[in-house]
């Protein structure tokens, strides 16, 4: 499964061979070295965990740098799991290699997760799309939620009632994502569409086959 952790550099536009523009998000991805193995017999599944983001050692703690330094690694800032999508045919890496963009191909389908641009304490007209109040007659009810429930049957608010709250900021998937171009001598991975969180911002890629 080819998976590696990456950073967003923003949106841009490219021509295609045939003279059509494809829209697409630029992520730096990798190298990722292979700081840790996750086997059946002694974790309970199988994966692969890699580093992202060269840092310096101040920046980390000790059993940090040590955890690092068995892969032979640089310091790195960030750590994510990548788990074996088939348990019975677990990854061939071995701890010390390095993932680059050379794992993915034009044209092949990633899903990609990271965190959503944090949009702060919002409404329910933006955050589920509600639909506002008359805004003429003396009407007091133009942004206003409505009723939440009855007085005597339920006697109390239902969970899960679409109301004001945080918007964004939370873990986000973006499937069938389309592979536009790899640029293995930048460690460039062109992908078209949007990609969750805000420039600079790490993501994940994993396969979507």
């Amino acid at each position: 499964m080819p998976a590696i952790l990456a950073k967003k550099l923003g949106m841009t536009q490219i021509f295609q061979e045939d003279g059509s523009v494809a829209r697409v998000t630029v992520l730096e991805a990798g190298p990722c070295p292979v700081t840790a193995i996750r086997t059946p017999e002694r974790d309970g599944y199988a994966a692969v965990q890699l580093a992202f983001g060269q840092t310096k050692e101040k920046h980390l703690s000790k059993p940090e740098l040590g955890h690092l330094k068995k892969a032979d690694a640089p310091p790195m800032r960030r750590l994510a799991e990548f788990r074996d999508q088939d348990p019975e045919h677990p990854s061939e890496m071995t701890l010390g290699d390095a993932v680059t963009v050379d794992s993915f191909e034009v044209g092949a389908r990633v899903k990609i997760s990271g965190i959503s641009k944090g949009k702060g304490f919002q409404g329910t007209i933006k955050r589920h799309n509600f639909v506002s109040g008359p805004k003429s007659h003396g009407s007091h009810n133009v942004r206003a939620p409505g009723s939440i429930g009855a007085s005597a049957t339920p006697s109390r608010v239902l969970k899960g009632i679409r109301g004001p709250g945080q918007m964004g900021s939370k873990r986000v998937t973006q499937k069938g994502l389309e592979v536009i171009r790899v640029d293995a001598a930048e460690n460039l991975l062109m992908v078209r569409g949007s990609v969750p969180g805000p420039t600079g911002s790490v993501v994940e890629v994993r396969s979507d086959a």
